[in-house]
Formats: structure tokens, sequence, C-alpha cells
């Protein structure tokens, strides 16, 4: 399987339009710096998810996929991938093929997350969730198939990633996406319907449900160079604080803004009697908390061996103040 030729120009230093600059800097343009790298992920989903032309899957599975993963999403964690390749100076073809791993397996959770045995969503990025479209069984067997395709596209039958980065990239997904991380925080979430969670409870639900993903989209970015230790760790850091974020801040926007700007059913969390932050701390606190972990996440960036952390700067900021 051929890589697609990768072709991310270096971020332009254009002034921002007003309201688009962020604590990042002045001179870094993040519409700018997230459209080009956008379409580098989607001409490269466009091609690897089940193309009619060159890779076709049978029985109308390939139309389920595309229709999960494709025209739909922010695409935050190939997002995250790049800028953190970037900021180690590693190899952007490694980090495209990481990108959209973490895309397809985060495409994958949704379409099991939204059927009815899980939480029962009607409404995804704005269009009817895959089950809807497409039937249960299909939507079972379209994310199997997203999840498999997820680890495929991190070994490649070329020399464009090395077995040794494959191998760790493999692991670091498996590990996040599984009981240790996403399945696991899953599988709390739906324990947890109806009942009172410490806040250390609600903090390991989510480290694993939501920021496990979010943490290792920033650590297979670094996968793809070769930075010192002092980096990883800060890195590590930053993923951490970021994936706790998303997640306050989720469960704020659930709140206080409408399904059409969320692009998913709003109030869901308290019509299921899901435990939230805004649950345990109120929704002023949670505000300020998610601040918080901003100040933390942008702290951490300031280790030594890191050398262009502009566009995690940028995205952190984007992430905690979206919506408010």
């Amino acid at each position: 399987m051929n890589a697609p030729a990768v072709n991310v120009p270096a971020p332009k230093a254009a002034p921002a339009p007003r309201g688009n600059r962020t604590r990042s800097g002045p001179s870094f343009d993040l519409s700018v710096w997230a459209a080009q790298r956008r379409h580098a992920v989607e001409s490269a989903l466009a091609r690897w998810v089940a193309c009619p032309d060159t890779r076709p899957a049978p029985a109308g599975l390939g139309e389920a996929m595309r229709y999960a993963v494709l025209d739909g999403g922010k695409r935050l964690r190939p997002l995250l991938v790049l800028a953190a390749c970037e900021a180690v100076d590693g190899s952007q073809e490694a980090a495209l093929r990481a990108a959209c791993a973490l895309e397809l397996i985060h495409a994958y959770s949704l379409v099991h997350d939204d059927m009815p045995c899980m939480d029962n969503d009607v409404l995804r990025r704005g269009k009817p969730t895959v089950h809807v479209r497409f039937g249960q069984a299909q939507a079972l067997l379209a994310g199997d198939a997203l999840q498999a395709l997820a680890f495929e596209l991190l070994t490649p039958d070329d020399a464009s990633v090395s077995p040794g980065t494959q191998a760790l990239m493999c692991r670091m997904l498996a590990q996040a996406a599984g009981f240790r991380g996403m399945a696991g925080g899953q599988a709390i979430d739906l324990a947890s319907v109806g009942k009172p969670l410490t806040s250390a409870q609600l903090h390991e639900m989510h480290r694993l449900k939501t920021g496990a993903l979010l943490q290792v989209s920033v650590l297979m970015g670094a996968a793809c160079g070769n930075p010192g230790r002092a980096a990883q760790l800060a890195l590590s850091d930053y993923g951490a604080a970021i994936g706790l974020a998303f997640q306050v801040v989720d469960d704020v926007l659930d709140v206080v803004a409408d399904s059409g700007t969320l692009g998913k059913t709003a109030g869901k969390d308290a019509a299921q009697d899901k435990p939230t932050f805004v649950s345990l701390m109120g929704l002023r606190d949670s505000q300020n908390y998610a601040q918080e972990l901003l100040s933390q996440a942008l702290a951490s960036l300031r280790a030594d061996g890191l050398q262009n952390t502009a566009a995690l700067r940028a995205l952190a900021d984007m992430l905690v103040n979206r919506g408010f």
C-alpha cells in the first residue's frame, strides 16, 4: 500500500483575521496552518478508506466506512499528531499515517458509541448516525473494519516508516484504544449512569475514555521524530492536560450549546443522568478548571528539545476556548 504524496507547506505568517489570533503568538495563523494539514489528511483518508476505485469493500461496507469518516469532524487528533511531529522535526510521511490511523480509531469509536446498545444517539457531525443510515449490523461491521484499517495504515509494506516506529506506534495506539484507555473508560461510563462519582473517579473515567486518545495523538506525533527525554515528558504532560480539558469543555458545551452548534444531540448527558464535570463542580468552576488545564498544557511546552510549538499552543487554546 503506497502512501499518497505528502505536500504540507510551512504555515504562512500572514496576519490573522480579528478573533483568530491565539496565545501562540500574533504571527501564527491557526486557520491557515490547520486548513493545509486537514487537506493532506482528507486526501489520504479519501484514498485509504475503502476507495471504490482502488480499495473497494464488499456488500456496501465501504460506503458505511466512508460515511463514518469522510466529510465531517474537526480532525483534532490528526492535527495534534502533525503539530507534535513538527515540534520534534519528525517524519511527515509517518505522521500522516499516524494522523489517519488516529482518526479511524476515533471514527470507529463514535460509530459504536452511537448505537442503541451504548449511547443510542441519532445525530453525529450534523448528520444521521451510521446505524440510523445503514442499520445496526452494518454499523457494527464498519466500526470493526475501521479499527483494523487503522493498524494497517501504521504498517506499510514500503520503507516510508521504519519497522521500529511501526511497532512502537501500533503498541501505543492499541493501549490507548483498549481496556487501558478508551474502551475501559467507556465501560466505566456505562456502569456509572445514575451513580454519583467522586472527583477522582470522574477524572479517571475521562482520562481513559477521552484523554488517552488525545494524549497518544501527541505522543505518536513525537514518535515520528527522535525527541529527547525532556521533550517526551513535556509532550506527555501537554497531551494529558489537553485531553482532560477537552472533556471538561465538552461537558460545559453539552449544557450551554445547542445541537446545531455541537453537531450532536445537546443536553444528552443530563437526560441520561451521566456524571459530568458540570454536575460535580458546577458550570462556572468547570469553565475555570478548563482554563487552569490550558495553562498547564502551555507551561509544559517550555521544555528543552521542542523546536516549534506554535501549532500545539494554538490548538490547545482553540480546544479550550471553542464555543466560549
